[in-house]
């Protein structure tokens, strides 16, 4: 016979105590693996900090190529309106002078490309002018890099990378934005 008392009665009830401490383990756990990415911008090298005044050089105006950027988003090169997508093949030209005329650089180590922009610019339009300016050199770098090894920049080693970039160096000099609409 069955006897009726409060010693084989079972609990339903399930032991919570140690969830607290499992739930903190697992929350520490995932606070210490997680890596969070960041965003990290546009890289430029900045030339060494000194308290030294710069050196004012007087720069042949046929070696400065200059890009200014409205608070329109709107280009003026040179003097001259022009659009994004003709920026790469015009500064291209202007490095490397390949018909030699009097108004482009000298010579690719002489060349300048200065970018001024509006403190109104859009940021997308700042980018899209800084990556065309940038693709430019790196398009003469790949058919340098054909031209004398056979290979495109990438596939260069260390010492053609330094050699070409010493004949084609990357020179942006970015200036500081004016004002909204100066």
């Amino acid at each position: 016979m069955l006897k009726k008392g409060n010693s084989l009665r079972q609990s339903n009830e399930i032991n919570a105590g140690s969830m607290a401490d499992i739930a903190f383990l697992l929350l520490i756990f995932f606070l210490v693996t997680t890596t969070i990415a960041e965003d990290k911008g546009i890289l430029v090298k900045l030339p060494p900090w000194s308290e030294d005044e710069p050196d004012i050089t007087k720069l042949n105006k046929r070696n400065v190529y200059s890009v200014l950027v409205n608070k329109s988003n709107e280009l003026l090169v040179r003097g001259e309106p022009m659009s994004t997508k003709d920026l790469r093949e015009n500064t291209k030209e202007f490095i490397m002078n390949p018909l030699k005329r009097e108004d482009l650089a000298e010579k690719p180590t002489k060349a300048i490309i200065s970018l001024k922009n509006d403190r109104g610019t859009n940021y997308k339009t700042y980018l899209e002018v800084y990556n065309e300016l940038k693709a430019a050199y790196r398009e003469i770098w790949d058919a340098e890099g054909q031209k004398r090894h056979g290979k495109n920049y990438e596939f260069l080693t260390r010492d053609q990378k330094r050699d070409l970039r010493k004949d084609v160096p990357l020179i942006i000099s970015e200036a500081e934005p004016t004002s909204f609409g100066e």
